[in-house]
């Protein structure tokens, strides 16, 4: 799929009388394109297509409708059926009203190139670029940053879960590829254990039962890998993606030994940070925020909070759901500015909020830092015999404005 740029000639005559007719007031779409004209040219993403093969849609278009898109809270159906159907998508978009616009597909295919060629940032920095070239976005004044939570694609498993339906995964891709070497291997107990979806409202009652169905698990997956480990086995089945996530998994969840095979537990697992929590996302993990749990991603949002303008997302940070927010203060704060858009304040919650951060971001970035301060919970020490009782840090007098601590002693 070849790129051939889209000259961008303005708004249709036809499109702009009947949308100003139908909107009198405007609409989102029909502002941002009266304020900021078209916002994306087609060969800020050349990179992503080759120079030969069927011409592609418009990846200027695509990573407009993708900013609606995100706006509106719709999947790539609902999008594309916008693109048909909304008169101030396509004034926005400077299509005819005829226009069919193009398959839902395209949007899932867009995103993948962008993500192929570290052009994830592209759309983000083209849409800052042009407001700042509009008077609506500059440096200094207040921004704020939060995190929320992303949900993966996949089921959230437990530990039982997910060795069951990594066991049964890699199962089903060896079916596929390998049936012939696969069924002298198994017989019709492992049918009655892998054959569904694994889930716990199936497992045995009771611990015992339990301990055992899991180890059950694990002497079969290592079963199952020394076989494909075995030196007459075909070289390329310890290539099967399934394969090697088994694999990974039985290292993070298994011991084995003279005895025989049995969980790992406590500081015998890898941090949540390493270990796999689904066959199907290996890079989705469980994280947990104010109580609440989830199976994904986070990601951090900074966006301007000046009164009288609008609010704008100028940084956007993804990462595995167990990073806390207080290893991406300092990330942060070098993105904005690196694109010139760093603040005089920074708002956030506790989880961004330091003494170290206080004063790094002040020193390096010009930034004030502002937000609550995490509560003293360090512990009184217990003095030893013949020594002065040990002082908490609320003992210390503090001259802010002479910038002086004062011990009682």
């Amino acid at each position: 799929m070849s790129l051939e740029p889209r000259l961008d000639d303005g708004v249709p005559e036809l499109t702009a009388r009947v949308v100003r007719a139908a909107f009198p007031r405007g609409s989102l779409a029909v502002r941002i394109r009266e304020a900021l004209g078209p916002l994306f040219a087609d060969e800020d993403f050349a990179a992503a297509f080759p120079r030969q093969g069927r011409p592609a849609v418009s990846p200027g278009a695509l990573a407009l409708v993708s900013v609606l898109q995100y706006a509106e809270g719709l999947s790539d159906r609902q999008a594309a059926d916008q693109v048909r159907a909304r008169l101030d998508w396509k004034f926005l978009l400077g299509l005819e009203l005829d226009d069919p616009g193009f398959d839902f597909t395209v949007l899932g295919d867009f995103r993948s190139r962008l993500i192929g060629h570290g052009l994830e940032e592209r759309v983000l920095d083209a849409v800052l670029a042009r407001l700042s070239g509009a008077g609506l976005l500059r440096a200094g004044g207040r921004q704020r940053t939060d995190s929320t939570h992303v949900l993966a694609a996949v089921r959230t498993l437990n530990r039982m879960e997910f060795v069951g339906e990594t066991l049964r995964a890699a199962l089903e891709a060896l079916a596929a590829a390998a049936p012939g070497w696969l069924a002298p291997l198994i017989d019709s107990s492992w049918a009655d254990r892998y054959g569904a979806r694994i889930d716990s409202y199936r497992f045995p009652k009771g611990e015992d039962a339990r301990t055992w169905w899991a180890e059950q698990v694990g002497q079969d997956g290592f079963t199952l890998l020394d076989a494909i480990g075995a030196p007459q086995a075909p070289a390329w089945l310890r290539q099967i993606p399934a394969v090697e996530t088994l694999r990974r998994a039985w290292d993070e969840q298994y011991h084995r030994d003279g005895t025989g095979v049995r969980w790992r537990e406590g500081n015998d697992l890898p941090p949540g940070a390493e270990r796999l929590a689904s066959p199907y996302d290996l890079d989705a993990r469980y994280g947990v925020k104010r109580g609440s749990g989830w199976m994904g991603y986070k990601v951090h949002l900074t966006e301007t909070c000046e009164p009288g303008i609008p609010h704008v997302i100028t940084n956007v940070e993804t990462t595995d759901a167990t990073t806390d927010d207080a290893e991406m203060t300092q990330t942060i704060h070098q993105h904005l500015g690196n694109r010139r858009l760093a603040p005089d304040e920074h708002v956030t919650d506790a989880g961004y909020v330091s003494a170290g951060h206080i004063l790094t971001a002040r020193t390096d970035h010009g930034i004030t830092l502002l937000g609550p301060v995490g509560a003293d919970t360090h512990q009184t020490r217990r003095s030893s015999a013949g020594q002065e009782p040990a002082l908490a840090q609320s003992a210390f007098r503090i001259d802010w404005d002479a910038q002086k601590v004062t011990c009682p002693q």
